[in-house]
């Protein structure tokens, strides 16, 4: 379906079953007119367009404006940054941080042009240490540089989402508390933000798990935790946050009026002649339903819109800027950012052109999004890159 439009309160056919995108938790807190951002995974991919995404939400003064900032896999390595250097961006009267590029796009981009996912990979099957430690390892090397969560600010919170493999619930890390509502919550969690990325993009099978420890005693029990015992509360198995959300919606959809979402999240490709093997054909059937639950959470979030249940914008990497019809959307060949969303789920080295061309499609298409559904007064802006996409 068209990733924009026009509402339609009275048409038979428009999607209607949009009360829960997501699965509740107990304890949920009244929809309140606050703005969240939620960040979809997709390795580098992800990390780069979003850098994009926020890149324009910066120049349209919408960064200081948000109240949440939710994110998933390569999502969480983008906002983890723009979080650890929040109190750093410097921003103006009009709220637009005046060194977004030198404290959230520099060191992002460094990043983007190391491999890291094939060498932790090695060093996990023939070193000391796991897979995902390494991945930690090279993340706090060239990011976090032993930040922990209370590196974070206040206000936005920033929330990165992990998937628990022994409750099947959302494991989420933030400043004031880390938290699976099945087990409990540790609060003013000292965990390193490298570690809660990690574990936010521990993506399945390769990568993940990562385990977490705590020391006893330190989960405290909520209302309605039926696994408020060791080894839940003593030893963490976490995996990708995209294997429960893959858009990083549930701790924004609860209770925020306005829900801004970035989906830079791959598509499953046919395959003719399927692999029998059951290593590979397991990691087709994964595939596939994980391809079903974001194709069912994007139907499910525009509905929400046309419906007046939610305000806001969705916008992908597969998005066609004619499908928002905007008049002077910047130009983004269909074929061309089709391509760019076709770039591979991988935590590899990435040519410089490439970041550019990612960055600006995601630029582009919030632009396009926010004019078009947001806040019709945001003046057009420019690509952050001459060459375009």
């Amino acid at each position: 379906m068209p990733d924009t439009v026009t509402p339609q309160p009275n048409d038979p056919n428009r999607v209607v079953d949009a009360d829960s995108p997501v699965r509740e938790i107990k304890g949920v807190e009244e929809v309140k007119e606050e703005i969240g951002l939620c960040l979809s995974g997709g390795g580098y991919r992800a990390m780069v367009f979003h850098i994009g995404v926020l890149w324009r939400l910066n120049q349209a003064g919408w960064l200081p404006r948000l109240d949440r900032i939710s994110s998933v896999s390569g999502g969480s390595i983008t906002s983890a940054v723009l979080g650890m250097r929040w109190n750093e961006l410097a921003f103006d009267i009009r709220g637009v941080a005046q060194r977004f590029g030198e404290v959230v796009v520099a060191p992002l981009r460094g990043l983007a042009g190391q491999t890291i996912d094939k060498p932790s990979i090695l060093g996990g099957i023939f070193g000391f240490g796991t897979i995902s430690e390494k991945v930690a390892k090279a993340y706090d090397k060239h990011l976090y540089q032993g930040a922990t969560l209370q590196a974070l600010p206040d206000a936005p919170r920033f929330v990165i989402n992990a998937t628990s493999v022994q409750s099947g619930a959302l494991w989420r890390f933030s400043k004031p508390y880390m938290a699976d509502y099945r087990v409990g919550r540790v609060n003013n969690p000292q965990v390193r933000l490298a570690d809660a990325v990690a574990a936010s993009s521990a993506f399945p099978p390769v990568l993940s798990p990562s385990a977490l420890k705590m020391k006893p005693g330190a989960v405290k029990s909520m209302p309605g935790t039926d696994l408020d015992q060791a080894p839940y509360t003593t030893d963490a198995v976490l995996t990708d946050g995209g294997v429960y959300d893959n858009m990083g919606l549930e701790t924004v959809w609860k209770n925020h009026k306005t829900v801004l979402v970035s989906d830079a999240g791959g598509k499953m490709q046919p395959e003719p002649e399927p692999h029998e093997d059951w290593a590979r054909h397991f990691i087709r059937i994964i595939d596939i339903v994980d391809n079903q639950v974001r194709s069912l959470r994007k139907q499910q979030v525009i509905a929400a819109y046309l419906q007046g249940k939610r305000k806001g914008a969705y916008w992908g990497i597969r998005s066609n800027v004619e499908d928002f019809k905007l008049a002077d959307a910047l130009p983004c060949p269909f074929s061309r950012t089709l391509a760019l969303a076709n770039t591979e789920t991988r935590l590899k080295e990435m040519p410089g052109e490439l970041q550019e061309r990612l960055i600006n499609w995601g630029y582009a298409v919030c632009d396009t999004a926010l004019r078009k559904h947001v806040d019709l007064a945001i003046p057009k802006g420019e690509f952050p890159y001459p060459r375009g996409v």
